[in-house]
């Protein structure tokens, strides 16, 4: 059954069982990258035809993400260790996802308006939301003990979002850029 209930009383459970409010920072971090993973997988489907090697990336990066919510709705440092954990190197290989893609992008000289095309803004969409998420898990960071590299996984990804943004846009000739006309 896929509804219960149990937190019809504003309230829901984090992985080992204790329950908390759904306003508790630690729900708003994992969901937060809840809704990022939802964004990337939009913009896995719109590049999914034009990209087939960009919609794996993306697919990789929602297993990754996946990954970052269990363990942000675990409080429970031993049991956290027994879940599937975040490879150290998952940040370095967004940033060769990164260079990769910037390295057949023109150098940016102005700011780029979101847009472009649907799966451009959409990547856009996906940034914003990232920088939320990544907000959500440094004050928890503040408050609880978190792994370092899922703030910093996340801070890269904001990028990958960005640069992808452009690859689509150019790639279609449809980049624009902020004038202050």
């Amino acid at each position: 059954m896929i509804y219960t209930g149990t937190g019809d009383d504003g309230t829901t459970s984090l992985v080992g069982g204790r329950r908390v409010s759904k306003t508790d920072i630690r729900v708003e971090a994992y969901g937060t990258v809840d809704e990022l993973n939802s964004h990337l997988g939009v913009v896995a489907e719109l590049v999914r035809n034009q990209d087939a090697a960009e919609y794996e990336v993306l697919k990789t990066m929602q297993q990754h993400l996946f990954v970052i919510q269990t363990l942000l709705a675990t409080e429970d440092e031993a049991l956290a260790q027994q879940l599937p954990q975040l490879n150290e190197d998952a940040p370095h290989w967004l940033e060769q996802q990164i260079d990769r893609i910037q390295e057949h992008l023109p150098q940016l000289h102005s700011f780029v308006i979101p847009g472009g095309s649907l799966a451009g803004a959409q990547c856009h969409v996906a940034r914003c939301v990232c920088r939320r998420a990544e907000r959500r898990v440094v004050a928890l960071m503040q408050q609880e003990k978190v792994d370092a590299k899922v703030a910093k996984y996340l801070n890269r990804l904001s990028d990958y979002c960005f640069v992808l943004s452009r690859k689509i846009t150019i790639g279609e000739g449809k980049e624009t850029y902020f004038s202050a006309h």
